[in-house]
């Protein structure tokens, strides 16, 4: 079975790095530190899970990325996870409403992350792996 590839998008570079090796057993990761270089390697990757984070700095923000992935149909299959420290139910309501599949507040666990990817990771058809 290939591997997974996971794209890993935050504009802090510990963070980036923290979710990386967190998440390095489950899939292939390759990186970006704002949303223009998501959107770049997305379509050069095809990956079937996009940890985001909401806040990417100058630029579009990870909702406005988020939004975009969806709108093209083709991008249905591709799991969305959302990472930010606004926990507000009025933050989780406007990134579920963007198209994340998952909103995850931050502090959190490396090993409540690693779950939840591998969760959404066994829910993906075998051709996005």
């Amino acid at each position: 079975m290939p591997a997974n590839t996971i794209l890993v998008v935050d504009d802090q570079d510990e963070l980036r790095l923290l979710i990386s090796l967190s998440l390095q057993a489950l899939g292939r990761i390759v990186e970006a530190a704002n949303a223009e270089q998501a959107l770049t390697l997305f379509a050069a990757e095809r990956p079937g899970v996009v940890m985001l984070d909401i806040w990417l700095g100058p630029g579009e923000s990870g909702l406005d990325v988020c939004a975009r992935l969806r709108q093209d149909p083709a991008n249905a299959g591709v799991k969305i996870v959302l990472l930010s420290a606004c926990g507000q139910q009025s933050d989780v309501a406007a990134g579920m409403a963007a198209g994340a599949d998952l909103y995850i507040v931050k502090p959190f666990s490396p090993i409540e992350l690693i779950d939840a990817v591998s969760g959404l990771l066994a829910g993906l058809p075998e051709n996005t792996m």
